[in-house]
């Protein structure tokens, strides 16, 4: 879920009614073996009363370590990571690990038990074992109260349960992901390979044409990842690259936005690609699209809708679902002489979750100019109810 960029849109109203639910039932969800029926993107990000919360309407200065903590005056934020990993034998796995914040109400409520709280915490988790073409995922859920949940800045922590992220020295790097279900689990330290990148305008990322319709969201783009994968008790010694999202926002999408398709690309030359395709309801894509080119230094160059081709690739229909989704994708970028063709390592690396939709690892191939480009990366995508147009 995950800024159709890593990302800038999750889950608003949907996280709502999902956290109001926990907060009113019971203090602690485990995985559930069986998702709920699925909630509409669409439905999930639309409307919702923004009253008394603050708004992405204006870039802002940055300060770090502060803001990989948490915005609790903004109504939902997410830590997001992905990453490409490989085992000393050529092994390939991928992994997600996304932790969302989600604001019941804009005040905390009177303090007269240790278990009422205004904030609402849900994480998803999967790992893609490539050789055995096979794709898990699990989803919680918990309060933020009496320690089951939470996020501070100093030092950097952010949980769910015995899920974490946190920093294992005084700056936020590196960071330590240890992440364990039933029979899958990670543990993993991430470096800072490059600096750190601001979306979209010095770090806010306008979604639609509404003021305010905006996150403020920054980028770690290349993390040299080191650990290990636990799969049904075996266990793999990995290395690797992660990649870092992190937005936080009060509302997102306009009326006529449904969905999106999101890139983050780690390509061979050292640079990476990161691009968010917003979908109107009629499936054409939306001129608030954009993203960003990272050069091997680390320099950015923002990207325009218009400055890209994007070109389904097929259909795959899931066989679980029936949602349909574009089974790979032909991207140009025709003033850098960039051309990619993405294709998933796994086909079925739907995420069938209380949201139903489509994220996993993908590899790239293709060329600039006369030189051959390849890589991987990870690509979200929502379930497509219309065409695939452009």
């Amino acid at each position: 879920m995950t800024g159709g960029g890593r990302r800038f849109w999750r889950w608003g109203v949907l996280l709502l009614l999902v956290g109001v639910s926990i907060a009113l039932t019971v203090p602690l969800l485990r995985p559930r073996s069986e998702p709920a029926k699925s909630i509409a993107v669409g439905a999930a990000l639309g409307g919702g009363d923004p009253a008394g919360y603050r708004r992405a309407d204006r870039p802002r200065v940055f300060h770090f370590p502060d803001d990989h903590g948490p915005h609790p005056e903004f109504r939902n934020e997410w830590w997001y990571l992905t990453g490409n990993l490989v085992d000393a034998a050529g092994r390939p796995f991928g992994y997600q690990w996304t932790l969302f914040r989600i604001a019941l109400s804009p005040e905390p409520p009177v303090a007269d038990s240790a278990w009422r709280t205004h904030q609402v915490y849900l994480g998803h988790f999967a790992v893609t074992d490539v050789a055995s073409k096979k794709h898990d995922a699990v989803e919680r859920f918990s309060r933020g109260a009496v320690g089951l949940a939470g996020a501070q800045a100093q030092p950097f922590r952010v949980w769910l349960e015995d899920w974490q992220l946190s920093s294992m020295e005084s700056d936020a790097f590196p960071m330590r992901l240890r992440v364990r279900d039933d029979d899958m689990a990670l543990d993993l330290i991430l470096e800072a390979g490059k600096p750190v990148v601001l979306q979209g305008d010095r770090g806010l990322s306008q979604k639609s044409a509404e003021p305010g319709n905006a996150s403020y969201y920054y980028s770690h783009t290349r993390l040299p990842t080191q650990g290990e994968v636990e799969l049904k008790g075996q266990v793999f010694k990995v290395t690797g690259s992660s990649w870092l999202d992190r937005e936080w926002s009060t509302s997102a999408l306009g009326a006529e936005q449904s969905g999106w398709d999101w890139f983050a690309l780690q390509l061979d030359d050292g640079r990476e690609l990161m691009f968010y395709r917003l979908r109107g309801k009629d499936g054409r894509a939306d001129p608030f699209s954009k993203g960003v080119l990272v050069d091997a230094a680390g320099q950015t160059q923002l990207l325009r809708w218009e400055a890209l081709d994007l070109q389904p690739l097929g259909e795959w229909i899931s066989p679980h679902t029936g949602d349909r989704y574009p089974a790979g994708w032909r991207l140009r970028l025709p003033g850098e002489h960039l051309e990619l063709t993405v294709m998933p390592k796994v086909a079925d690396q739907e995420m069938r979750l209380t949201v139903h939709y489509w994220e996993g690892a993908v590899t790239v191939v293709g060329h600039a100019g006369d030189r051959k480009v390849n890589g991987q990366g990870y690509l979200e995508m929502t379930r497509y109810e219309s065409s695939m147009s452009r």
